[in-house]
């Protein structure tokens, strides 16, 4: 089975830029979402928010938990509740797998990206991460400096 990651090569609706910083990113993967028509139409116009979401398996199903779509303005009695939980659309094998990750070695699902591939279809690029401790953020920050840094030199005197 091929991975599925870095497939996007559509409009990107909202992204999760600390997820990087706070996890170390093992293995990517692409999921679809079960959304109403309200919500479709809300991501049409650029308007989420993935910052606090993560993924959750509940029943033998993985949610999206906590994210933010908010409702369209258009729409009218039938609108969606801004923070419900949405179901992912994933194999089973691959939520047994993910599963067993959460379990057994303490990682966390953490979504990275939400957008529209190049069928139009919403996708959401969740990520399988191991939490960073205080000094791996350090760490992080330092090897970024420095590599600024290091481009900078090159500029100048290159």
């Amino acid at each position: 089975m091929a991975p599925k990651g870095n497939q996007s090569s559509g409009k990107t609706v909202a992204e999760n830029r600390k997820a990087r910083f706070n996890y170390e990113i093992l293995e990517t993967l692409e999921a679809g979402l079960v959304l109403t028509g309200t919500e479709v139409k809300s991501l049409r116009e650029g308007k989420a928010n993935i910052a606090e979401s993560y993924a959750s398996d509940e029943d033998g199903e993985m949610w999206l938990i906590n994210s933010h779509l908010p409702e369209y303005l258009q729409g009218n009695r039938f609108n969606h509740e801004p923070r419900r939980r949405r179901k992912l659309l994933l194999s089973k094998r691959e939520i047994n797998r993910l599963r067993s990750a959460v379990n057994r070695e303490g990682m966390t699902l953490v979504p990275l990206k939400l957008y529209f591939n190049a069928r139009g279809i919403a996708k959401l690029q969740l990520a399988l991460g191991k939490g960073k401790k205080v000094h791996d953020k350090r760490e992080t920050v330092k090897q970024r400096d420095w590599n600024r840094q290091k481009s900078r030199l090159l500029k100048q005197y290159g």
